[in-house]
């Protein structure tokens, strides 16, 4: 969820919603890292964008969101110096641990 490229809902000033997956093991901390990777098509602009997970056995009558934050999206990786005539962009993304966001911010 962002404003990719400063793109978004111009009438209810409200942000466009990416699809994604997670693509390193969730839970464990990537490279011993504080984040998780994801792969998605990202933009400029949807740096500290929720990552979120829907949550299948919501109870409405809770008055809770039916959603779950995982972390808080980060930067896109970028691995080496790519031949950019061969390689194609890995498309992968770091994410913060919403648990680690408290240690990150001092909190």
């Amino acid at each position: 969820m962002g404003f990719p490229l400063g793109f978004h809902d111009t009438l209810h000033h409200m942000p466009v919603v990416r699809h994604a997956v997670i693509a390193s093991s969730f839970g464990l901390r990537f490279k011993g890292e504080g984040y998780f990777l994801t792969d998605a098509r990202t933009h400029r602009g949807t740096s500290g964008a929720p990552v979120v997970m829907r949550v299948s056995d919501h109870d409405p009558a809770q008055d809770d969101l039916p959603w779950m934050l995982l972390g808080v999206h980060s930067a896109r990786l970028e691995v080496g110096k790519p031949d950019l005539k061969l390689d194609e962009a890995l498309g992968l993304n770091c994410a913060w641990y919403a648990d680690i966001l408290l240690t990150l911010t001092g909190c």
